[in-house]
């Protein structure tokens, strides 16, 4: 069973992975991908089951057959995913709740390169935070946790006092390996995902205060009325 929520703990930051936790982007990106493996003889299922959550070049090294310039590849995909932005939208709730939180507690740590980022930040309606972690930014993607480990340094707090906020099992691992306390957001899941973290569906029941000293704290918001 999932955990629960902490709402007696401070957070000295909140680190959120963008695809999939902060903005779909999943129908987007599961038609270039399926088209590429289709192009060289590839399995689909195998390839979007595994590309979530990491870096485009990390997927193309591990399934492009022999001879095949990975990096020219992972350039062309991304530059597909940047053309065909138009379907991403926020998950629900995550513009009011990143408005909520001061612009220095909170960051965004993507596998994406940074013109994908933006690109699906502009097109979601999301803010840009003043920290945006990219996969340029780091010599390892997820799930090892240097992106984490990199946003809390340049918020100038301790990874082991974040929360991390993922969605795949990629970026899930990295949050661990980096000390953080790691929150599951559901949305794009058709099932619940297995995990012995907390996991909600989206941010239309979460609020959040910041206490004196500037720490976070969660907090459910009423229930809705049907």
């Amino acid at each position: 069973m999932p955990g629960s929520i902490q709402h007696d703990r401070a957070f000295a930051a909140f680190l959120f992975d963008m695809d999939g936790t902060i903005l779909d982007s999943i129908a987007v990106a599961n038609r270039i991908w399926s088209g590429w493996a289709v192009r060289h003889g590839l399995d689909p299922a195998e390839i979007l089951a595994a590309m979530h959550g990491v870096q485009v070049l990390q997927t193309v090294r591990r399934f492009a057959p022999a001879g095949l310039d990975a990096v020219a590849e992972a350039g062309a995909i991304t530059e597909a995913e940047i053309e065909q932005a138009d379907g991403v939208r926020e998950i629900a709730g995550a513009g009011r709740f990143l408005a909520l939180l001061p612009r220095d507690r909170w960051a965004i740590v993507t596998s994406a390169p940074r013109r994908l980022a933006l690109r699906r930040i502009a097109a979601a309606g999301l803010p840009v935070p003043d920290v945006l972690v990219c996969a340029e930014d780091v010599a390892r993607g997820k799930p090892a946790p240097d992106c984490f480990l990199a946003a809390a340094s340049a918020l100038g707090v301790a990874a082991g006092q974040c929360l991390v906020w993922e969605d795949a099992p990629a970026g899930i691992a990295a949050g661990e390996a980096a000390g953080a306390a790691v929150i599951v957001i559901g949305a794009t899941h058709a099932r619940a995902p297995e995990t012995r973290h907390p996991v909600v569906r989206d941010y239309r029941g979460l609020g959040v205060r910041t206490d004196g000293d500037g720490a976070l704290r969660l907090f459910d918001l009423p229930a809705r009325p049907d």
